[in-house]
């Protein structure tokens, strides 16, 4: 049976760092880079990109809409 494996893209210039999509995850796969953007913002990345499921919650609370979620089935 196919697997859903799901991928997060950010675009880090615009994430603002407003922690939304780290809460909104439900399998704890973002969090806030230590590291700063240009404008001075903590960003978001995939910390544990293995457990992603792709289910997009992160995509659908970002008020600056830099989140591209992508979805690939897997054969596991």
């Amino acid at each position: 049976m196919a697997k859903i494996k799901g991928a997060v893209v950010v675009n880090t210039e615009r994430c603002k760092g407003c922690d939304l999509c780290v809460v909104a995850c439900p399998t704890k796969v973002l969090s806030l880079h230590k590291e700063v953007n240009n404008r001075g913002y903590h960003y978001s990345y995939m910390q544990n990109p293995d457990e992603c499921i792709g289910c997009a919650n992160c995509g659908y609370v970002c008020p600056e809409g830099c989140i591209t979620v992508y979805k690939v089935k897997t054969d596991e």
